[in-house]
């Protein structure tokens, strides 16, 4: 009796949801004859970018309707807003262009136990050839721009680990000439938005970059700022733990698009003794690899003594752009002021010329300015914003006096943040 009853209820219920699409405002009443339904299947490797794509579009449109029993509900703890999602058998309608279409979300379990998720896409068979150059299309579009929206960025190692990259920097914050990051924005800003030009000459939609000056410069605050204001994950590449050069292709061929790839230090670990790849292997990894294994990709170097690369590596192809990281100047300070006291018109507080002064004939990193500013001093007065502000300057004055004094103020060769190269490599349009 109770099996009958459970398969009236079901037969009921099934009933209920035909009916239920039957009046939904948007269903085309129709043959069904005339219906075509195409099947979009999860797949791993490679993913499915038409499953990925109607995963992420469908709870842009109103996913509750006339036919709606359940739907999933979530949220993260980045997540600002509720997301919505469909739960298996459910439907929603979407229309394009005056074309009626219903998606359904099915996940099926096989008796070997494997599952299968799907989603199934009905519209009427004269729509084909538009859903197929142009509504899907849009789908994986809209996809595209949904995902660069929400993006939590992913900083990964070799060994596949990854976490959330949550560095703060950005180009306002960090610490660097207004005129060198200007350029550095606008050198990106160019090479994201030329995948057509790219393409027309025939090279790979690569850009190189040379990170070069002392520890304490601001030089990984930078990519960070590089790969937030990109919306591009990190990959750390630590070319001290390559196996040889199949490894390091292995590993290069394992990253994504919309990546910058970094490699830290990269005079100590091509003259390493203990290198188990070659020189020639790294330059055919830039040379070839790199510029076979995806699109939109970024790589980083950077080194302490530029001086010490071999110039085959330091040639537009492999490393476009040279960024050199000088020691702390004026600028920099004001943007550091401003970070760490909240003080915005910096050039008006009487300490400030001679900070200048001090940080034009010293050399201090940003790092050291940065952790002067962090020390705590028990006679700041904490109730009072100004006194607070006036002794983080005495300190920072009194730090880069003693600094002078230990006699660590020659100045190095005329080396300054100019030498950024933004223009060399460019591809003449």
């Amino acid at each position: 009796m109770n099996f009958i009853l459970e398969q009236l209820l079901l037969l009921i219920s099934s009933a209920l949801d035909y009916l239920a699409t039957l009046i939904s405002p948007r269903h085309d009443r129709h043959d069904r004859h005339e219906d075509l339904t195409f099947i979009i299947r999860q797949d791993y490797r490679p993913p499915n970018q038409v499953y990925d794509a109607a995963k992420s579009y469908l709870p842009t449109i109103d996913l509750i309707n006339p036919s709606t029993r359940t739907i999933q509900v979530s949220k993260t703890p980045r997540q600002e807003t509720v997301k919505l999602a469909m739960k298996s058998g459910e439907q929603v309608p979407d229309t394009f262009e005056d074309i009626n279409l219903n998606w359904r979300y099915v996940v099926e379990t096989f008796p070997d136990g494997s599952v299968e998720h799907r989603f199934e896409l009905t519209f009427q068979k004269k729509h084909k050839e538009k859903v197929m150059s142009s509504y899907l299309p849009y789908v994986v579009g809209r996809a595209e721009a949904i995902k660069k929206e929400e993006k939590i960025l992913k900083l990964s190692n070799l060994n596949n680990a990854s976490v959330d990259l949550e560095h703060p920097a950005t180009f306002e914050t960090i610490a660097m000439e207004p005129d060198l990051k200007r350029k550095i924005m606008k050198d990106l800003d160019r090479f994201v938005a030329r995948r057509e030009f790219y393409k027309k000459v025939g090279k790979a939609w690569k850009r190189g970059y040379l990170l070069y000056g002392p520890p304490g410069t601001g030089k990984s605050s930078l990519i960070a700022a590089m790969a937030n204001h990109l919306k591009f994950d990190v990959f750390d590449l630590e070319l001290a733990s390559i196996r040889s050069d199949s490894h390091l292709k292995s590993v290069v061929l394992s990253t994504t698009n919309r990546s910058i790839l970094v490699i830290e230090d990269i005079d100590c670990t091509v003259h390493s003794k203990d290198n188990r790849f070659t020189l020639s292997g790294l330059l055919n990894f830039m040379d070839g690899l790199w510029s076979s294994c995806g699109d939109e990709r970024i790589i980083v170097f950077t080194t302490n003594h530029k001086d010490r690369l071999d110039p085959v590596l330091l040639r537009p192809g492999r490393m476009d752009v040279h960024i050199h990281m000088s020691y702390c100047t004026p600028s920099a300070f004001r943007i550091l002021a401003s970070n760490y006291l909240g003080v915005e018109d910096l050039d008006r507080h009487p300490l400030y010329g001679e900070i200048a002064g001090l940080l034009e004939s010293t050399k201090v990193t940003p790092a050291d300015v940065c952790e002067d500013f962090l020390r705590k001093n028990d006679d700041d007065v904490d109730d009072d914003v100004v006194d607070v502000v006036d002794a983080a300057l005495e300190r920072v004055v009194k730090f880069l006096k003693l600094r002078k004094l230990e006699g660590t103020n020659n100045i190095d060769e005329p080396e300054t943040q100019e030498e950024e190269k933004a223009g060399n490599g460019s591809e003449s349009e």
